[in-house]
């Protein structure tokens, strides 16, 4: 695998990853709310962290294990197809619930709940919630088969796992880096990206899910005829 090809692998999945309505609306209530920079910070912040260390974890098991991850091995060939199946399941569930208008997701009534709690709970939860996500988990994974299969340097391996966590974070980054820069003139832009958020989430997460499970569940065809 070229590093070219290896970047461009890791952005879609980061950005698969990045585009998690909950997380992305709870910053945006942060933002909107009082002490924006400090409680907004400290989510951004442990997102980076949960992340990396994932990533980290994932890498250390595979290197402990010996796994290979090569295009058409059984370990690769097993997770394209199992992430595919589940992104597909995931982004046709996303799709119909987006088609239901005038009724807004399920997520959106556990925001301001989560908002009014104590933010060392606030956090833990947004951490578990980004944990225990089926297709973020499946993702994780193949970032970290992919660094695996690249046989890089420990060094290449966290410049790498630094592009991946920069790209599952960028949803969240700009809206802090707007707010940092001027927080009263994008007041306006913010409470309009979440009305729009709360309508049209559904259907951007089921989009890009049905093309990342497009994308794997054709990388495991093609391990299974390599294979």
């Amino acid at each position: 695998m070229t590093n070219g090809t290896l970047w461009a692998e890791l952005v879609a999945y980061g950005s698969g990853i990045a585009l998690s309505p909950l997380h992305i609306g709870l910053l945006l209530l942060l933002l909107l709310g009082p002490h924006p920079l400090r409680r907004g910070g400290l989510l951004l912040l442990s997102w980076m962290l949960t992340v990396t260390l994932m990533v980290v974890l994932l890498l250390t098991v595979g290197h402990g294990l010996l796994l290979s991850m090569a295009q058409g091995s059984s370990h690769r060939t097993g997770l394209d197809l199992l992430a595919a199946g589940a992104l597909l399941a995931l982004g046709i569930k996303e799709l119909l619930n987006g088609g239901e208008e005038g009724t807004p997701p399920g997520w959106t009534r556990q925001l301001d709940r989560f908002c009014a709690m104590p933010l060392p709970l606030l956090l833990g939860i947004s951490c578990g919630l980004e944990l225990i996500s089926p297709d973020d988990l499946f993702l994780f994974a193949k970032a970290a088969s992919a660094l695996l299969a690249s046989g890089l340097s420990r060094l290449q391996e966290g410049l790498f796992t630094a592009v991946f966590t920069l790209a599952a974070s960028l949803a969240l980054l700009l809206p802090f880096l707007a707010v940092l820069v001027g927080r009263e003139q994008v007041l306006p832009l913010l409470e309009r990206s979440k009305q729009l958020l709360f309508a049209k989430g559904d259907l951007l997460v089921g989009g890009l899910s049905l093309v990342l499970a497009g994308y794997m569940g054709w990388q495991g065809v093609e391990g299974l005829r390599l294979g």
